[in-house]
């Protein structure tokens, strides 16, 4: 198999992009973080099931669920936007919309994420 690189990206180990293999590495770690977390999400929903609201906010109000809560969050948050980057990058042509897309992408990603965490933080702290 030869090698597409230009000889200067082989001495540096760098792709064209310079991001690609982190990129991927975050993406798969990202992964891996989610596979506990909603795992420990799910579980909690059916253990849960059929509480009434004081319970679950009394439950999701404690600081140590709080934090797994949290942690989800921003890994499912994250993982999100680097797949929908992919996405993105891989099958919408147009330079501009590609720009625009990916642009929509980051701030939909950060929206979500902000109101996911003052959810999480409103109910940890009061």
């Amino acid at each position: 198999m030869s090698d597409m690189r230009t000889p200067l990206s082989r001495v540096r180990g760098l792709g064209s992009a310079k991001k690609g293999t982190e990129h991927f590495f975050m993406q798969r770690v990202t992964a891996l973080a989610n596979i506990p977390l909603t795992l420990f999400l799910v579980g909690a929903l059916v253990v849960h099931a059929g509480s009434d609201y004081a319970t679950m906010t009394a439950f999701l109000g404690n600081p140590f669920i709080g934090l797994i809560m949290l942690l989800l969050i921003v890994s499912a948050v994250y993982h999100m936007r680097l797949g929908l980057q992919v996405v993105i990058e891989d099958y919408v042509h147009g330079e501009a919309t590609k720009l625009l897309a990916l642009i929509a992408n980051q701030f939909f990603a950060f929206t979500i994420g902000v109101a996911c965490v003052l959810a999480v933080l409103k109910l940890v702290i009061g």
